[in-house]
């Protein structure tokens, strides 16, 4: 029932149509297949690197044992000329490279680092092209050549990772890149980022002009980027405590603060009570008896402002525990975009039916410092 979002280290893209020219600071990047002014083939790609450091920590210290899932969110600013269906690939890249500090249409060319062509700083160590390592490729256009490099495979698992996309989809990009992330982490193959490409037939497009742009982890918005690292860490343990069987409910959360810093975990614990509790005599008040909630019953998290979900309701890794005490979730402060309102939603499923509630159950992260 875990949740953790990583923000890239660095990014960039890399475009053929200015083959040494470095983006690495720019707040868009894209994917794209065009022809430019001169009817000649362009293509558009986005590399991608997060810390080594923070995802063995995610791994060790807070993952241990249990299984995860992890998935590259870029979330799309613009779109133009979309197909009807296409797919984005992602590939763990084979070779390390340079951030730079360029920006998309610099004059002159910033060739602080990776392109279309180089890698490095100064226009130094081009992209491989030829003799390509076990289980790695590339691809490029004749005449515009570069592009990255990049692992298929790698002792026998599959590095391809891929999303497929229609036309009323929203375009955000949401890609599975788990077997790649085991291989990093157990050291099989080094952690140098994705790239990112659009399926080779839109690449190599000449009929349209297909361009897919995302926020980068320079964007000024709330949308940089992400690696989302996902587990189940849930318990349930009832005790003493009767399950919640009526859809006419109260939900809250009794502990929440209001504020909380960018850094650490907190534990919601929620109280759950039918709204119209059977008569009984009693010394105490009814009201103040706590109820399990069922096994199918799941947190989410919404941004207050834009009122979309942060995180949202996941059967495997948004599950509510619980303990004799009542039932909880924990939420990974250091995960979250600080200095935004948040709120709290819960979904089960009582008397048949799914329920959504709502109580109004708001909080903030601020930054730390």
């Amino acid at each position: 029932m875990a949740v953790y979002r990583l923000f890239p280290e660095k990014d960039a893209l890399i475009y053929s149509e200015t083959p040494t020219a470095n983006t690495g600071m720019d707040e868009i990047v894209e994917l794209a297949g065009y022809v430019d002014t001169a009817g000649k083939k362009k293509t558009n790609r986005i590399v991608v690197q997060f810390s080594s450091t923070e995802i063995q920590d995610v791994i060790a210290n807070k993952i241990g044992n249990n299984n995860y899932s992890a998935s590259i969110h870029l979330y799309l600013a613009d779109a133009s000329a979309v197909p009807v269906n296409y797919s984005v690939y992602a590939y763990p890249l084979s070779v390390n490279w340079d951030n730079g500090t360029g920006k998309f249409g610099d004059i002159p060319i910033n060739t602080t680092g990776v392109s279309w062509t180089y890698r490095s700083l100064g226009e130094t160590n081009p992209w491989s092209t030829v003799s390509f390592g076990t289980g790695i490729t590339g691809s490029f256009i004749s005449g515009s050549e570069g592009g990255g490099t990049w692992y298929t495979g790698s002792v026998g698992v599959n590095m391809e990772a891929s999303q497929s996309h229609e036309i009323y989809s929203s375009h955000d990009i949401s890609i599975n890149v788990t077997n790649a992330v085991k291989q990093q982490h157990a050291g099989t193959i080094q952690n140098n980022g994705f790239i990112l490409k659009i399926q080779d037939d839109i690449e190599l497009i000449t009929s349209a002009s297909v361009r897919l742009k995302y926020y980068s982890r320079d964007t000024n918005t709330i949308y940089p980027p992400s690696l989302n690292i996902k587990w189940d860490d849930s318990v349930y343990s009832t005790g003493s405590l009767q399950v919640l069987s009526t859809d006419l409910t109260t939900i809250n959360v009794v502990n929440n603060k209001g504020q909380y810093r960018g850094q650490g975990k907190q534990r919601f614990r929620l109280a759950a009570r039918p709204k119209f509790p059977n008569r009984t005599f009693s010394t105490s008040s009814i009201y103040l008896t706590n109820y399990a909630l069922p096994t199918a019953s799941y947190w989410g998290i919404k941004d207050e402002h834009t009122e979309e979900m942060y995180i949202d309701f996941d059967t495997k890794f948004t599950k509510i525990s619980c303990d004799s005490t009542g039932p909880f979730f924990d939420l990974y402060m250091d995960g979250i975009q600080p200095e935004r309102y948040y709120r709290v939603l819960v979904q089960t499923v009582l008397d048949g039916s799914t329920v959504l509630v709502d109580n109004n159950n708001v909080f903030k992260v601020v930054r730390n410092g």
